[in-house]
């Protein structure tokens, strides 16, 4: 929860001695309290988002037990460059504020997650290939047009490029040995592919066909509520879940491009993709119609934790017999060869992002992440194989649950995950070839 008034008193009273974590969201704050550096021997995570800051103190480095840092939402032009000498700063949050600059000085050396979306950045200092720990960089809704060589970057296994004047990616990029996760839609160089794409074939409904019911979801994109279809010459409604998208972007990137996304990935029955799209009378797509599920889906796991970074978190206890781990694998491996069949990245193939009815059905949904992938065949085969190394991570998470790791399907589902893990990426294996390696060991 945001911090009071009464928290505020007691930390200037000094009645926070040992806190570990220090909320100060929406406090209405120009300068950091000195009070705060009282905790310099705790203070693990400190959250200043939605204030008035514009800087923080040059000797912030007293809080030297600091590891997490939030201050979205404020004013900064700059990122402070007190955080470059926190020692055991890893996480920084910056998302939604003015910033312009990253000074060289502003990086901490122990940097493993770094939030810079919805910005006004031109250009990232090259040292930040100098941070070791990197593992996850989000920079979409910038002004980016070039990036640091990151390729001795071994750690990095997300990015987030979306919304910024790319007209063409990094040569290191789709080489790059650590990578799973990127996001590069609503770039120019993928912007004419977006367009030529985005509606051609979709079912289109005028608002009068949809009846909106209750609220049964939100993502961070937007609202989903259960609605009714109506066929007017059958007289007849058929219920089904209605996507209304916000216009504020994500951290993956922009509304219009998920929407596209989510339009021409339909076909597979692995994927849950749009039926339909809902136009406003000037045209532009007001919602998407997607099925209707059942309460049996879940999301077969959490999404990352600060601690995790970049991996997913599964629930206490979760453990899944090797045949239904196989039903899991084999449907997201198809859905996956389907998309890159269009052209089409999914960008966070997740477990979180898969929905299992606990028996036989894997959906995989989830499309604000997604792209439209360049002409070039060379660079489309890259992308589908760094998108196949998080196919790797994801069997390699199923395979640590497996309840019989010595069943017989077992030690092939191993070597296919190696095989989608290793560094070289023109030696991992395309989705084709994944769901072929499945069919060879299907259980009996």
């Amino acid at each position: 929860m945001p911090a009071t008034p009464a928290l505020l008193s007691a930390l200037r009273r000094g009645d926070l001695q040992g806190a570990h974590r220090l909320d100060l969201r929406h406090c209405d704050l120009e300068t950091l309290p000195d009070e705060v550096f009282a905790l310099a021997d705790t203070l693990e995570e400190l959250d200043l988002s939605h204030n008035r800051l514009t800087r923080l103190p040059d000797d912030l480095a007293r809080l030297h037990r600091l590891r997490i840092l939030f201050a979205s939402g404020n004013p900064f032009t700059a990122l402070p460059t007190g955080l470059g000498a926190c020692g055991q700063l890893e996480l920084v949050g910056f998302r939604g504020c003015q910033i312009e600059a990253v000074d060289a000085q502003a990086l901490s050396p122990a940097l493993r997650w770094l939030i810079l979306t919805d910005n006004r950045l031109a250009r990232l200092p090259d040292t930040l290939a100098e941070r070791p720990r990197l593992e996850k960089l989000m920079l979409s809704g910038n002004h980016l047009e070039t990036l640091p060589d990151l390729r001795d970057s071994p750690r990095l296994a997300l990015l987030r490029l979306a919304a910024n004047r790319f007209t063409t990616l990094p040569g290191w990029l789709d080489t790059h040995p650590g990578l799973a996760w990127i996001a590069p839609a609503g770039n120019p160089f993928v912007h004419r592919i977006f367009h030529s794409l985005s509606v051609r074939d979709a079912v289109t409904l005028s608002p009068c066909q949809i009846r909106e019911d209750h609220l049964i979801g939100e993502g961070a994109s937007g609202l989903i509520h259960k609605s009714w279809w109506r066929d007017a010459a059958a007289a007849t409604e058929r219920p089904v879940a209605l996507k209304r998208f916000k216009s504020a972007m994500t951290s993956d990137g922009l509304p219009d491009c998920e929407q596209a996304a989510c339009l021409a990935a339909a076909g597979h029955p692995a994927i849950l993709a749009a039926e339909a799209r809902v136009a406003a009378p000037d045209g532009r797509t007001e919602a998407l119609v997607l099925p209707l599920l059942g309460p049996e889906f879940r999301p077969l796991a959490g999404p990352p934790s600060l601690a995790s970074c970049s991996r997913d978190v599964y629930a206490e206890g979760f453990r899944i017999p090797v045949d239904k781990l196989w039903t899991i694998l084999s449907s997201i491996a198809g859905a996956a060869a389907h998309l890159h069949g269009r052209g089409l990245m999914h960008g966070d193939l997740y477990a979180h992002n898969i929905l299992w009815n606990g028996q036989d059905r894997a959906l995989l949904s989830d499309f604000g992440a997604a792209s439209f992938l360049p002409d070039d065949d060379r660079r489309r085969a890259r992308f589908e194989r760094l998108e196949a190394r998080a196919f790797g991570f994801l069997a390699e998470e199923l395979l640590a649950h497996a309840e019989d790791r010595h069943a017989p399907a077992v030690t092939p589902l191993q070597a296919l995950r190696d095989a989608c893990l290793q560094p070289e990426v023109d030696r991992r294996p395309g989705f084709d070839e994944i769901s072929r390696a499945l069919q060879a060991v299907a259980p009996v």
